[in-house]
């Protein structure tokens, strides 16, 4: 000991916020390359909503992201626009993304749960093969899903962008991690020699555990078909089985030689962006009940 108390060799605590000054450098480079990819993702999505409120002759003219004064008068034009089409355009977005998305995440967790709890004879070939999928492109499949569609009759059909849009490589892979995860065995033994049959044992059991990942594929799943634009684009000839997609990139189309439309276009794409944000802020509450319930098995 010292003569004022201090053990030997130690040294004063004074030293201590600068050993601290190295990791909070470190962690300020983390932190400035998310706040500019957050400005690079959200600067556009600012200018679409702020030229939304633009007039004509404001959005014509030198822009600034102040907001206007033709917000009113362009939703009126939008959806006057084609006796409707706009709404027509939403109401096949709905469809293609929502019955898609239902259908695609009922079977990606029925896939993932078989791929992660059974055990038969190829079951790593087709993991491997689920995992090239999504692996592949999408972009690469738009016109051998064009000649099977084709060949099978349903061209330019709603089932033409509905049934290409059910099988999803990355959702199948995402249910079969979360069911290895979050799907005990003992607990599937257990319902096994209780004498539920299968099909129970997943219903039952299987899928309350697994419904955070399933909203999580439902949402990846809706977002993904709402903003598709590819596969509408080559399969649908009719303006009236046109997502909001197609629908906004024909008028942009129109618009060479109607400027008024590239108004409309933009208000059109901000009005389109409005049902993302709400399933957003409507699924929240899942991941949130479900890191309250993993905090209290902790």
């Amino acid at each position: 000991m010292s003569a004022v108390g201090t053990p030997v060799g130690t040294r004063p605590a004074i030293g201590a916020p600068a050993a601290r000054r190295p990791r909070q450098r470190a962690r300020v480079l983390p932190t400035a390359v998310l706040l500019v990819g957050a400005l690079y993702c959200l600067v556009p999505v600012a200018w679409v909503l702020v030229a939304s409120t633009k007039s004509r002759g404001e959005l014509f003219s030198t822009f600034t992201f102040a907001p206007g004064t033709g917000l009113l008068d362009n939703l009126g034009d939008l959806f006057a626009y084609g006796d409707g089409a706009f709404l027509l355009w939403c109401a096949n977005s709905l469809l293609y993304a929502g019955v898609g998305a239902v259908l695609s995440t009922l079977v990606s967790a029925m896939s993932g749960y078989a791929l992660a709890k059974f055990r038969f004879p190829g079951r790593d070939a087709i993991f491997y093969a689920v995992l090239g999928g999504v692996l592949l492109p999408g972009i690469t499949l738009a016109i051998p899903q064009y000649l099977l569609m084709s060949k099978l009759g349903l061209m330019g059909s709603h089932w033409s962008v509905l049934l290409p849009s059910i099988i999803s490589p990355f959702g199948i892979y995402l249910s079969r991690v979360y069911a290895a995860a979050a799907v005990p065995e003992e607990v599937v033994e257990a319902a096994r020699i209780d004498g539920a049959s299968e099909w129970r044992t997943f219903t039952a059991v299987a899928v309350p555990m697994l419904l955070p990942g399933m909203v999580t594929v439902f949402m990846l799943q809706f977002v993904g078909i709402w903003n598709n634009f590819l596969l509408p684009f080559v399969m649908l000839s009719d303006e009236h089985r046109y997502p909001l997609t197609v629908g906004l990139y024909s008028l942009l189309a129109k618009g060479s030689g109607e400027p008024a439309l590239y108004s409309l276009a933009i208000v059109g794409a901000a009005v389109s962006i409005l049902p993302l944000i709400a399933l957003l802020l409507f699924l929240q509450r899942f991941w949130r009940m479900d890191l309250i319930s993993g905090g209290l098995k902790g």
